[in-house]
């Protein structure tokens, strides 16, 4: 019989044994195999442990993950309800100012039409502060013809 044979005669088919190689010179020179048996029932108990342990840490951890995304979601929402009511406000509030303004410019259009008025009426709309037109293309021109118009009106006959 063998080292090997002589070792595993009384352990029962349901170990489960691991190999041990000893390194210290001595019995690694031999070649004296050692076994160390651990049961099933004891490696499945751990096993089952972590896996318990590693279920809990899971359903945890998706928990939190699930908690803080119901926060998320309830914060966007209310934030997004704040600005779609502030972006509300504003629009009822330029809507209304442009209202206000079209009444006025309608206003004046109208006297300005009564009066004869027309050239100041024009040149009223044109801005001729060469300061304020540095990036645009030059409208000298046209804005003397508009200046002349307004000071000398066309006679129809």
């Amino acid at each position: 019989m063998s080292i090997f044979e002589d070792s595993t005669q009384g352990v029962s088919q349901g170990d489960c044994f691991e190999l041990i190689s000893d390194s210290r010179g001595s019995d690694a020179a031999t070649g004296e195999i050692m076994f160390e048996s651990l049961t099933i029932s004891e490696e499945s108990d751990s096993l089952r442990k972590w896996k318990l342990e590693q279920a809990e840490f899971i359903a945890e951890r998706d928990a939190k993950a699930k908690q803080m995304l119901e926060d998320w979601r309830a914060e966007a929402s209310k934030e997004l309800e704040s600005w779609h009511s502030k972006q509300n406000e504003v629009l009822h509030k330029k809507k209304e100012a442009n209202r206000e303004a079209q009444e006025e410019f309608m206003k004046e259009s109208c006297q300005d039409l009564k009066s004869g008025q027309r050239w100041e009426k024009i040149c009223n709309l044109c801005d001729f502060n060469p300061k304020a037109n540095r990036n645009v293309k030059d409208t000298a021109r046209m804005k003397s013809i508009l200046l002349h118009l307004k000071q000398n009106p066309l006679v129809r006959t």
